[in-house]
């Protein structure tokens, strides 16, 4: 296993900081959840109880094959960044990321992305780092390419929201880009 997964620290940006998502998130998480926009942009269709919060933000620092944090603006919750779907071998991960729509358009994801994918090459000595995210989030797609993401393909009508099919860009950075 990844050390750094196991022994994950906090971050540090000039904005925010990115300290372990633990049972203390649970306001700022459940309230998230309940954001539709949120929900839209990031493709959630799973609709989650108290209980399965609760206990997901109890676990989730055990696991040793994955970083969860919350993101911070000061001490305010804000949103949450992840490192997940580890493939050892390839040195590779999957990043997500999501925001509480009062967060958006202030240069939080921007600098919380530069951080997880900074921690994913550095402390982790990973060698590709890879999303999809949605057509009808161009915003978050600004955010990417902005982090050094390029686009490496398109799946076709890959989530179906509101009566509508949307694609998914799939989108990675690499260790020597």
């Amino acid at each position: 296993m990844i050390e750094a997964f196991q022994e994950q620290r906090t971050l540090v940006g000039e904005r925010v900081r990115l300290v372990p998502l633990g049972p203390e998130h649970f306001d700022g998480e459940w309230a998230m959840l309940q954001d539709e926009e949120s929900r839209r942009l990031t493709g959630t269709h799973e609709t989650f109880t108290q209980a399965q919060v609760r206990t997901w933000l109890a676990t989730v620092r055990q696991a040793d094959d994955r970083a969860d944090w919350a993101i911070l603006d000061d001490s305010a919750f804000i949103g949450e960044v992840v490192l997940n779907d580890l493939d050892e071998d390839n040195r590779s991960v999957n990043f997500r990321i999501v925001l509480a729509a009062h967060a958006f358009g202030k240069g939080y994801g921007t600098e919380a992305t530069r951080l997880a994918v900074r921690y994913a090459f550095e402390d982790a000595g990973l060698h590709r780092v890879h999303l999809e995210v949605f057509g009808h989030n161009p915003r978050a797609r600004r955010v990417y390419e902005k982090c050094g993401f390029r686009v490496e393909g398109e799946h076709r009508d890959a989530l179906w929201w509101d009566g509508e099919w949307h694609n998914a860009c799939t989108m990675a950075v690499l260790s020597t880009d």
